[in-house]
Order: C-alpha cells, then structure tokens, then sequence
C-alpha cells in the first residue's frame, strides 16, 4: 500500500491498494475511488464485534456504520479529503500503546484498530453545542490517518509537567498523558474573560498534539456573513450561553 498526502491548506489523503489490500474509515468520508475498489459497510468494524463494542464507539464520536474498501481484484486508488482546513498525519499503532483522539479526528486506518470512547464529560448545554467533550481511543495495531484542524503544535511533556489548553485546541495526545477537564479560576476570568468557562488539563509523561484552528472559533468567524445575523446577535449568544451554564440545563 502506498499513502500519499496531498495538499497544504485542504489536504487530501490517497491510498493505493495492491490486489487484497482495504482501508477502513468512517461512513461518509470517501471523497473518491476507482472501479476496481470495492466497497462494504457494516457496524462490525474497528473493533466493534457486537452491539456494546458498536455501543462504544459511537459514543467517542463514532458513527453506526464503517466503510471497508478493498481491492479484491486488482490495483485500485482511494481518497479521503480533509473537512476543515488543517494537516492529515499518519499514526503507526502498536499493541502496547493507544492514542487519544478528539471526537472528529479519526480519517482511516489500516489493519487491526479499534476505536472507541476514552472520555465523555458534559459541559453544559451552552459549551460545544450541548455534546460535552468527548475523545476516542486508537488502539490495535496498524496504521491511522489523523485529521488535525489549523496548524499543527506538538509538545512533549515531562513527568508531572501539566499543559493547560483551551478543550478546542487539543488534538491527540499518548495514553500516557493524565487528562482531565478543570474549571478556570476566578469569577472575573470565567465569566467575562473571553476564555470560556472549562481548560483542559494534560499532564506528562508523554506527547501531545495541539491543534491551532477549533470549530467554535471558525462559527464565530464566519457567523456575520450568514444570513440573519444582526450586529447585536454575538452578545444574545453570550447571554443565552450563560443562562444555560448557570441554570444547569
């Protein structure tokens, strides 16, 4: 098999499969294909052999079905394009070692992965569009294509060193690394600081991979160009926010 990304700003991942070769990816992700490659799709892919394993994966961000593309026959090519601009990244998987992804990250993959939840919280309904937080796991061993939004910024932790990211910005990061989802300090800084209400916080051993460009920060960015949008909507939104957050709801 022959990976080839191509592209900068929008970049589009193809493979070449040999006769016998397939890629697994989410239904939904296939931008092109030849004739020679065909196509299968089921729930029982990615690890997922029965209910409760489909069960898991869904709830990391998941969809019901996956997508199996095999060259059964002959030689034949398939692409999977970015969504957002941003960076495709190739992950090699080992059995002793498992990656956490965030909830749109996995692309495809090759061999025996699994992918499923690692963790969910709930942030209230007016943080990350009333979804929580939530990060799948990559474990098996093979071979993952990762889509990373924006820039790409790695880190490598020390032992007990902790990184406090906006939750947008963190992309994937080693099991290693200790996770967990803290509020920002102060009434004054959550409240009116612009940061919003929760940080992620990453702790070493272990790498990390920051992403430079969140979906939250690109609504934002083209919300004036859409229509129906006033001059006065951004500060309804920011009340309406609150409400939710201080009501519980």
């Amino acid at each position: 098999m022959d990976a080839k990304i191509i592209g900068n700003v929008m970049p589009v991942l193809e493979l070449s499969l040999n006769r016998g070769e397939s890629v697994v990816a989410e239904s939904g992700e296939l931008s092109w294909i030849t004739e020679s490659v065909q196509m299968r799709t089921s729930t029982r892919m990615a690890g997922a052999t029965g209910f409760m394993g489909t069960l898991r994966r869904m709830s990391g961000g998941g969809g019901l079905f996956m997508t199996e593309y095999c060259a059964h026959d002959r030689p034949g090519r398939v692409a999977f394009a970015a969504k957002l601009p941003g960076h495709i990244i190739t992950v090699p998987l080992r059995p002793d070692m498992s990656l956490m992804v965030h909830r749109h990250g996995f692309l495809c993959g090759v061999g025996d992965i699994r992918l499923s939840r690692s963790f969910q919280r709930r942030l209230g309904a007016g943080v990350f569009g009333g979804t929580g937080f939530v990060l799948q796991q990559l474990t098996g061993a093979g071979q993952a294509w990762v889509e990373l939004s924006g820039e790409i910024v790695p880190y490598t932790l020390a032992p007990g060193e902790t990184l406090r990211v906006h939750p947008g910005h963190v992309g994937m990061f080693e099991s290693s690394v200790s996770f967990d989802v803290t509020m920002v300090r102060g009434i004054a800084n959550a409240l009116f600081g612009g940061d919003g209400l929760f940080l992620a916080s990453l702790t070493g051993p272990g790498r990390v991979w920051l992403q430079t460009m969140t979906i939250s920060n690109l609504a934002h960015a083209i919300a004036p160009y859409l229509p129906g949008h006033s001059e006065d909507s951004g500060g309804g939104g920011m009340a309406r926010t609150l409400g939710d957050l201080l009501s519980g709801s």
